[in-house]
């Protein structure tokens, strides 16, 4: 639930409608393979090497089908010499080759590491609107899938587009030597190969982008699913969540396949090309390989060419013409990379939180006097949720916040601990403004208690220290036993140290609920926040822990956002906000002599 009610996103990160700039993607991701420059060099060295083993191979073959058909006959020294030669480079080509693989692998996976650190790291620094308007499954997507995506481009194309380059510029270099008129085939088949994969492309890389955004909603609706089983269990939706699951299901596998298929029918076009330039190659070398054996052509001249060339040249072509087809075959990949890089790092140009002023201060012996003063607030301009609302709550005292879902209830602590700005207004405690105070010394001052809790993996005793890092065990034994948990936890089978699996599904919601209460119990915060805290405890377990509660907020400022008003009688002022204004305040006995909303509101409850 969006406890901001600030508009939801439609359950992945707006994506402009702009031309990418594919040139600045290549520049950002070569710019983490140079951070680990050192296995670069060592991957390129290998490259350098392995390749060039391979392409000497072709050259002892030739020389040794030369000395097989030479007009003395068979030169076998010559023949095994050159035979020991070619298969000596294509073994350590071999061994070269693995060794790239195995260093590849080393290389991307530390590239990987990094851009999971940075991606992480950029999350925990931008604001909540960001998480308000996106799914987070879209996001888990974006770490996961996506990153994934491009491990497998850095691990494996990478390697294939330089072993690709170095084959391509090498082959040409040898088939130059050999036969320059046999080059001239390459003239028609290259441009065809070239143009076609870049009118291919151009067609193709939209649809990878979907497919990637496609599946960015597929995870996000499968993440929003799978944590609201119990309420869809209720309800008896499986039924329709899984007709939509199979909708964003089959949307996902469409745009999938149209970027698959599409993608891959470069390919075989290539391959086409390249069968048809060797088989080119084949007849003209014949042609000219059966002139020089008639005379017709003088040895040494422009045209003449003996067996072993003509086999050379056609072994060259194949290595000319395999990573050509190759990079056609891997391109899509490339796309797929690419769309997926692109996403990754729109979340991390996603506009931080914006950084404290120049001037702003630590807030240091808070008193916890607070003051709204004329503060407006919409999270979409047309759509204003508070208007010109003014509070002061002095330090110490309790202000209770009720109201129908949708008031402004919740956006009132959102602005107090500055996960949004007021558009127009003032906000200020012990008399200093908000925006010049740190934001870290400001939501230090505050310890919340929320209706949606969340424990983490760990220990019972690790989520109640989490309010206190320092804390000792006792300290924790006193927080459990003020928050009426304690004959709880140590009723479990390690006690303190037993672990809280999957958000604490080994545990009921009272429970949970009364785990973070006793976090709570723990921060010395001079300042506390309610937020329909007790919304998930029974009337009998409420009863249980109101002495806690009331000794929790004792001598501090406190916010208390409730539906249940029996939590609230005693505040020392009640708000009742409808539309974003105040329209009644004052002490339980006070609003219920005025006989308003409040009064309606509560003996509905209680009458």
């Amino acid at each position: 639930m969006n406890k901001g009610y600030a508009p939801k996103g439609i359950g992945r990160i707006p994506e402009p409608e702009t031309k990418k700039d594919y040139k600045g993607l290549f520049k950002r991701l070569a710019g983490y393979v140079l951070h680990e420059w050192r296995l670069f060099f060592v991957a390129i060295l290998l490259t350098l090497l392995s390749n060039q083993l391979a392409l000497m191979g072709p050259l002892y073959s030739g020389t040794a089908i030369d000395a097989i058909v030479a007009e003395g006959g068979v030169d076998f020294p010559t023949v095994w010499e050159n035979v020991f030669k070619m298969l000596s480079c294509y073994v350590l080509a071999a061994l070269l080759s693995y060794l790239l693989a195995l260093l590849m692998v080393k290389l991307s996976q530390r590239i990987i590491r990094t851009m999971r650190k940075e991606l992480f790291a950029k999350i925990t620094k931008l604001p909540i609107p960001f998480f308000d308007k996106n799914a987070v499954g879209d996001i888990v997507s974006r770490m996961s899938y996506d990153i994934d995506t491009i491990n497998s481009t850095l691990s494996h194309d990478l390697v294939q587009v330089m072993t690709s380059l170095y084959t391509v510029i090498g082959s040409a270099i040898f088939m130059f030597r050999i036969s320059k008129p046999m080059m001239l085939i390459f003239v028609v088949t290259v441009p065809a190969a070239v143009l076609f994969t870049r009118y291919r492309a151009k067609k193709v890389r939209p649809m990878f982008k979907e497919r990637s955004r496609k599946l960015g909603e597929l995870n996000g609706y499968a993440e929003e699913m799978l944590s609201g089983q119990h309420t869809i269990r209720t309800y008896g939706r499986e039924k329709t969540i899984s007709e939509d699951f199979n909708r964003h299901n089959a949307d996902a596998m469409n745009a999938t396949y149209r970027a698959e298929y599409y993608g891959g029918i470069l390919g075989p076009s290539i391959n086409f090309i390249n069968n048809l330039s060797i088989a080119l190659i084949t007849v003209f070398g014949g042609i000219l390989y059966m002139y020089s054996q008639s005379g017709a052509v003088a040895a040494g001249t422009l045209f003449f060419i003996t067996l072993g060339g003509v086999a050379q040249f056609v072994q060259y072509s194949r290595k000319f013409a395999g990573p050509i087809n190759e990079f056609a075959n891997i391109l899509h990949e490339f796309q797929s990379a690419f769309s997926a890089a692109e996403r990754v790092f729109r979340v991390l140009d996603e506009p931080c939180e914006a950084p404290d002023g120049e001037d702003a201060v630590t807030l240091d012996a808070v008193k916890g006097d607070v003051e709204f003063e004329h503060v407006d607030f919409s999270y979409i301009p047309e759509k204003p949720v508070l208007k010109d609302f003014d509070l002061h709550v002095k330090a110490g005292q309790t202000v209770a916040i009720v109201g129908p879902t949708g008031a402004g209830k919740t956006t009132v602590i959102n602005l107090l601990m500055r996960f949004y700005d007021p558009s127009s207004g003032e906000i200020r405690i012990d008399g200093k403004p908000l925006k010049s105070i740190t934001r870290e010394s400001l939501r230090r001052a505050f310890t919340m208690v929320l209706q949606d809790t969340w424990l983490f993996y760990g220990s019972v005793y690790d989520n109640i220290v989490y309010g206190k890092e320092n804390a000792t065990l006792d300290e924790v034994k006193e927080a459990a036993r003020r928050a009426r948990i304690d004959s709880f936890i140590e009723g479990l089978p390690d006690g303190y140290d037993t672990l809280i699996t999957d958000d604490g599904v080994n545990i009921s919601k009272g429970q949970k609920q009364l785990i973070t209460i006793a976090r709570a119990m723990l921060s010395d915060a001079p300042m506390l926040i309610l937020d329909e805290a007790t919304s998930n405890v029974d009337s009998r377990t409420e009863k249980m822990i109101s002495a806690a509660m009331d000794d929790l907020m004792r001598e501090r400022t406190c916010f208390v956002v409730a539906h249940r008003l029996s939590t609230i009688e005693n505040a020392d002022l009640i708000l009742v906000l409808r539309d974003g204004q105040i329209t009644e305040s004052g002490t339980h006995a006070e609003l219920l002599r005025l006989g308003g909303f409040y009064a309606t509101l509560y003996n509905s409850q209680f009458t």
